[in-house]
């Protein structure tokens, strides 16, 4: 019997079936919208995470970039993709990815809803979100009502744990 070049199954890892509006998964208010980590890098022995992120109009994250890829496969509605300075615009049924450490970011800057499924690769992503995110009760909740001091305590958050999470914000 010749050795295989693909290791044991691990019979410690379990099939992950999950669905959107399940009130136990995380539930996250962030950059103006709504994220639920689907599959977080404990359920892929850190390989990837996927996170499926509802975007009012206005929304979106400001620029920054990491070490680790990032793909988004927009699902409803449409945003604007600004990759290196160039805009482009991503509809439903659309792919894009965004490769590691290349300055980016998104805007839904249309009237609709947009929303996205997005996989990094490997996982870390879900762990920021967690940690810089408000949890709301389920994926369509409205955000918390933030003060003007309440929104500046969560930007600072965000960017005191960005280098621990891979990340650089790329705003003053």
């Amino acid at each position: 019997m010749t050795a295989s070049a693909i290791p044991a199954d691990d019979p410690k890892r379990a099939l992950v079936h999950v669905t959107p509006d399940d009130a136990r998964l995380p539930h996250l208010s962030i950059a103006g919208g709504t994220y639920t980590i689907l599959v977080g890098g404990g359920d892929t022995a850190g390989r990837y995470c996927l996170i499926d992120m509802r975007v009012p109009p206005g929304g979106g994250p400001p620029p920054h970039r990491h070490d680790f890829e990032e793909m988004f496969s927009v699902l409803e509605g449409a945003v604007e993709f600004t990759f290196r300075e160039e805009t482009t615009v991503a509809r439903a049924g659309e792919t894009v990815n965004i490769p590691a450490n290349a300055p980016h970011f998104f805007r839904n800057t249309f009237d609709q809803p947009a929303r996205l499924l997005c996989m990094c690769t490997p996982a870390g992503q879900d762990d920021y979100f967690l940690r810089v995110g408000d949890p709301v009760d389920g994926p369509t909740a409205p955000p918390p009502s933030l003060s003007a001091d309440e929104q500046e305590v969560r930007k600072q958050r965000a960017a005191a744990l960005a280098a621990e999470y891979r990340t650089e914000l790329l705003v003053p």
